[in-house]
């Protein structure tokens, strides 16, 4: 009797290919959708933190004659690309955990026609496009809150970190969101978090440390460091050196494809619990 070998598998067709990538779209476009109906909740959540800041260490502070102008065009760069990076962590994490959770509106995505990785990947770029927006929308903001003025050709330069620095913070919080205990996540933020912001050289250039190695080394450890220097190294006074603009990119690079990795891998575990 014979035996027929098995066949070899055959590489998914391009109308497949074609099929995942409009359905990553329409999810995508969806997601979106309910952006815009959750504008004011969305604005809020853009605005109040790094208004204040500005605020504070920037408008205040320099009014009382405790902060140079320097230190605003320092300041400025930090705090958007803090918030491109943070919304773009927040609003991939904790929709993550509720997605998992509370809802279970994942289990509706996991039966779309479109691989697993693909539904991970999508909450990465869904939570960077947040990110971008909230990075964005501060720019005139701030410029007019501080009196800072940049050049348009070096405005969309700064766009073009800020998606970076928003995809790498989305990363990151899918690495959150599929990692830490539903119960833990609040424990997470308010561990986590404010080290974060504080440690992400927003308010001060990293090689200005030199003085303090030891905080240097921290800060040189977080990857919102690279976004606020990048950022920094295009509009930064031209006294104040920042970190190369290319080192910068490699290491949110690298920094992007770990937390990716770690966070699909994560995401697929909870997916098939």
């Amino acid at each position: 009797m014979s035996v027929t070998a098995p066949a070899t598998p055959s590489a998914p067709s391009p109308v497949r290919a074609m099929d995942q990538f409009a359905t990553f779209r329409a999810v995508l476009s969806r997601d979106l959708f309910v952006t815009g109906r959750e504008l004011v909740g969305f604005l809020l959540q853009v605005f109040i933190q790094p208004l204040f800041m500005l605020l504070i260490f920037g408008k205040v502070l320099g009014d009382l004659g405790y902060a140079s102008d320097d230190f605003t065009n320092v300041l400025l760069p930090g705090v958007i690309a803090l918030n491109a990076f943070l919304i773009g962590l927040e609003n991939t994490a904790l929709p993550m955990v509720m997605d998992f959770s509370f809802t279970r509106e994942i289990e509706d995505r996991l039966l779309s026609p479109m691989a697993i990785p693909l539904v991970a990947l999508e909450k990465i770029v869904f939570g960077g496009i947040r990110g971008l927006i909230a990075g964005v929308v501060l720019i005139p903001v701030g410029m007019l809150m501080l009196d800072v003025t940049w050049p348009w050709a070096v405005v969309f330069k700064v766009i073009g970190v800020l998606a970076v620095g928003a995809l790498v913070g989305a990363a990151v919080g899918l690495t959150f969101g599929t990692l830490v205990p539903t119960q833990h996540i609040q424990i997470m933020f308010t561990v986590v978090m404010t080290p974060l912001m504080f440690t992400g050289a927003t308010q001060f250039p990293l090689l200005g440390l030199d003085s303090l190695r030891w905080y240097q080394v921290i800060c040189s450890l977080n990857p919102l460091t690279y976004v606020s220097e990048a950022t920094r190294s295009l509009v930064g006074p031209s006294g104040v050196e920042s970190v190369p603009l290319w080192l910068d990119m490699l290491v949110l690079a690298g920094v992007f494809v770990v937390f990716t990795a770690i966070g699909i891998r994560g995401f697929m575990r909870r997916a098939m619990d």
